[in-house]
Formats: C-alpha cells, structure tokens, sequence
C-alpha cells in the first residue's frame, strides 16, 4: 500500500502540468511577501523619520535631515513636565473603552434586528443608515455642540463618547455577518422558547466574535485618534483626551518640530501595543466579516 501510495506522489511531482502550476504559485506568493515587504518598508519611513526628529534639539530640526549629531530626549522631558500626560493617557482610554464598548452594543442590536426581523420600510432604514457613512462628521460639529451645551454636558466624558456611538459602518459590517449565519439556529431556538434578545444574546454575539473584536478596535483607535470634537467640548485639562493635550502643550511653544513629533510618538504608542497584542484578533476580525459578507 505504501509502494503504490509513493508511485503516485511521484507521478504527480514529476507531471509537468503539476510542476507549472508549482512553479507558478511559488512565484506568485513569492510576489505577495515582496509586496508586503515593500509596503512594510514604506510604512516605517515616516516612523523612523518622526522618531529621528523627536530625538534631536529644535534648534537642528529647521533643515530637515537624517544625521543626528546631538542626540537628546528633551522633547520628551518637556512634554513630560509642561504637560499632565497620565491623566491624558487615562481619559483617552476611558473614553475610547467606553465608545467602543458602546458602538459594539448598539450597532449590533441595530443589525440584528435589521437582518433578523419583519418590518415595513426595513430596506429604507437600512439605506437610510448607510447614507450616515457620506455624511462628514464637520457638518454636525456645530448642531451637536449646541445640544451638549444646553445639557450641560460640556466638559464631560460624556461629551466625547455619545458622539462617537453613531456608527454607521459598524452597522452594516454587523449585518453583513448576521445575514450570512444560518437562520435554522433561530428556528431551533425559538421552538425551545428563546425569544429576540435571547437569540442575539447567547446565539448570535457569541458567533459574532471576529465581527465584534473588529468594530471594537477600530472604534477604539478611531476614538483615540479623535482630535477636533474633544479639542471643542473639553476645557478641563484633567479631562482632556491624550490628542487634545498634546496639542495644547504644543500651541504653548508655537511650531517646534521635534517637540511635534515626540508628542506624535507619545500619541501613537498606546495604539501600537494594542496593535501588537491584539493583532491576531485584527485579522481575524477583518478576514471574519468579509467571509461573511
């Protein structure tokens, strides 16, 4: 049985057919990793330059180059010192916890019901949701400004995070993923009794995982990247997000680029160790939904 099993695995090792489409998918992966490597590459050059800058006095920072001939962490100590970046770190992560905590809950209910339920005009509140994605976020700064002001809610965490829950791109990834689980599992369940919320509770966010750790860290990172709205509604430099207090710290002593690019490093720190401890969850999150779509 061996004999004949390794006479065929020699016939098709030795096939030139087989041989072709070998040669052929080496090549093509071969090009993948080279692409990949390429892309890598052309990422870390604007890491490298802001960390080669950040390292370096303001005074040597007015004729952009990559010698370092008086390295220094003055940057860093100043934006240590002159700001209260501990408790930026703190608010940026409540409030980016909380948003993406939030959007998960709410945009799932939405899409589970939008995919699971019978309702008249359901096809035009769906659409009506996915015209949210073209609508700029600058168009409502203003009316959603007023509307905390006249609650009070100005200078709050609050402020920051209900803004952000609205999203109408984890909305439809969340529906895209519904619509491809299998409906007998409602079926079954609603014959043992289960009723919506049931459903969705133990059956459909269970099965939801790679879509839920998806739309969780992007909303995350897009809360934590989130300058402009934070920059209006937060005064109180205790509260202030890490974006927003960087950048107060930094209007203090006008254009000076290696303070800039020390507090961008400072900023984007966190969100590379999420990156680095989560970032199997990243691509099965992403891989997960478009499967499912």
């Amino acid at each position: 049985m061996a004999t004949i099993t390794e006479e065929r695995e020699t016939t098709v090792r030795h096939d030139p057919v087989t041989r072709s489409v070998d040669r052929r998918t080496r090549l093509f992966n071969a090009t993948c990793v080279g692409v990949l490597i390429a892309f890598a590459a052309i990422w870390l050059v604007p890491l490298l330059w802001a960390f080669d800058t950040a390292i370096k006095p303001n005074a040597e920072t007015t004729n952009p180059t990559w010698k370092i001939e008086n390295p220094t962490l003055e940057s860093f100590r100043t934006l240590l010192e002159q700001g209260d970046i501990l408790n930026w770190y703190a608010a940026s992560f409540i409030t980016s916890t909380l948003t993406a905590l939030f959007v998960v809950l709410t945009a799932s209910l939405a899409a589970f019901a939008l995919s699971r339920m019978r309702f008249r005009y359901r096809w035009l509140v769906f659409w009506f949701i996915l015209i949210g994605i073209m609508i700029p976020n600058q168009v409502l700064i203003v009316p959603q400004f007023r509307e905390f002001q006249a609650v009070n809610l100005l200078n709050t965490y609050w402020a920051v995070i209900l803004p952000q829950i609205p999203t109408a791109i984890a909305v439809f990834i969340f529906k895209q993923f519904f619509d491809g689980l299998p409906r007998d599992l409602d079926e079954a369940a609603r014959i043992d009794g289960a009723g919506f919320f049931h459903i969705y509770r133990t059956i459909a966010m269970p099965l939801a995982r790679p879509a839920a750790s998806a739309v969780a860290i992007f909303s995350f990172v897009w809360s934590w990247n989130n300058l402009l709205w934070p920059l209006l509604v937060l005064t109180n430099p205790k509260l202030m997000t890490i974006p927003v207090g960087l950048a107060t710290v930094q209007g203090t002593y006008g254009i000076r680029y290696a303070d800039t690019m020390a507090s961008a490093l400072l900023g984007a720190l966190p969100l590379v160790l999420v990156f680095l401890l989560f970032q199997r969850r990243i691509v099965e999150g992403i891989a997960g939904t478009g499967l499912k779509g």
